[in-house]
């Protein structure tokens, strides 16, 4: 069953549409993570839900009910900003029990939610220590803390780890997805950082425009892009136009195998840095001069240019790099290279 539905959900501002005509679901202990460039209606989206934002037409349903006309304090969601916005005159304790006293808990109760809700976060005992004492990854935590004490039905998350280093945001997520499981909660966050929602959702939605571009679990949008705004959000350059005909499609970079059952005719194809191999002269259908390489941790990116056509990006192993300067083979292996539609959505999950 489906806890939040957005129906044709609308915003607009000075008649431009930010979100438009969004339609989304998301189930009860689903963890939804919506991407997006600055600007494509992500943080409208959410506001929206939570009822900081009012529509301009559509609906948004909670456990059914629509909420037109129900303020946000009564709508049962928590809310967590990049900025945490924590109280800075109250210690952590008054912070996280801030839900519970508005909600009517008592004081024991309130002191008893807020000790175990400290430790599932990873702050045991921390109730009388000031916030301007914590550090950033600190304060993130008692600021979840905090959206998680009354218990909402929906918890959605804007942009929570943004201020973080990139080190702390990648620990925090992994921590975030095991508490989240743990618990049970139905979370809608929205991020910049591909990456991170990767990691943290069950499924993810881009944006663009304020439409919803794709939609599907992080492996199936990461291998199948629906479209070349997609493939190139997620970090994806080499994509040219083609015509596929048969198993082989024709590019700027030569005749390229595309996958089994691939849509015939002009397109946008995408080859994944992946499916760039560096062989032998022999073996090659492509030369290339390597004009740069980036080590990036677990490979090495690098920037091939084959003559006059378009640059290539492929990965390879550390030991294996060849010198910027140097000459290359290339060959393409069809199992990392995706025919691309046309800009319409494809909708998966």
């Amino acid at each position: 069953m489906s806890l939040l539905e957005l129906d044709d959900a609308t915003v607009r501002f000075g008649g431009h549409a930010v979100l438009d005509d969004v339609d989304l679901e998301v189930a009860e202990h689903e963890i939804v993570c919506v991407l997006g460039p600055s600007g494509s209606g992500k943080s409208t989206l959410l506001r929206a839900v939570a009822g900081l934002q009012p529509l301009d037409g559509g609906r948004v349903l909670l456990g059914g009910a629509d909420q037109a006309g129900v303020p946000a304090h009564k709508r049962g969601v928590g809310l967590m900003f990049q900025d945490h916005q924590l109280f800075p005159q109250r210690d952590v304790g008054q912070n996280v029990a801030f839900g519970l006293r508005m909600h009517g808990a008592g004081k024991h109760e309130q002191a008893e939610h807020v000790r175990e809700l400290l430790g599932l976060v990873g702050l045991p005992g921390a109730e009388r220590r000031p916030v301007g004492a914590l550090s950033g990854g600190e304060q993130q935590r008692v600021a979840l803390a905090r959206a998680l004490a009354p218990s909402p039905r929906l918890l959605m998350l804007d942009e929570p780890l943004g201020q973080l280093d990139r080190t702390l945001r990648e620990r925090l997520v992994v921590e975030l997805r095991e508490l989240f499981g743990e618990l049970g909660t139905t979370v809608l966050a929205v991020t910049h950082d591909q990456g991170e929602a990767f990691a943290l959702a069950d499924r993810v939605v881009v944006m663009r425009d304020g439409r919803i571009a794709q939609t599907g679990t992080p492996l199936e949008v990461w291998q199948n892009p629906a479209d070349e705004f997609v493939a190139r959000f997620l970090g994806f350059d080499n994509v040219v136009e083609a015509t596929v005909t048969g198993a082989v499609a024709d590019t700027p970079w030569g005749k390229v195998p595309v996958p089994d059952g691939s849509e015939q005719g002009v397109c946008r194809l995408l080859v994944r840095p992946a499916g760039v191999r560096l062989v032998p002269a022999a073996e090659a259908q492509l030369t290339c001069a390597v004009t740069a390489r980036t080590f990036r941790g677990t490979h090495v990116a690098l920037h091939l240019q084959p003559g006059d056509a378009p640059r290539l990006e492929a990965a390879c192993a550390l030991r294996e790099a060849p010198e910027p300067g140097d000459e290359v083979g290339v060959a393409f292996d069809a199992a990392d290279i995706v025919v691309l539609g046309a800009g319409v959505a494809r909708v998966t999950g």
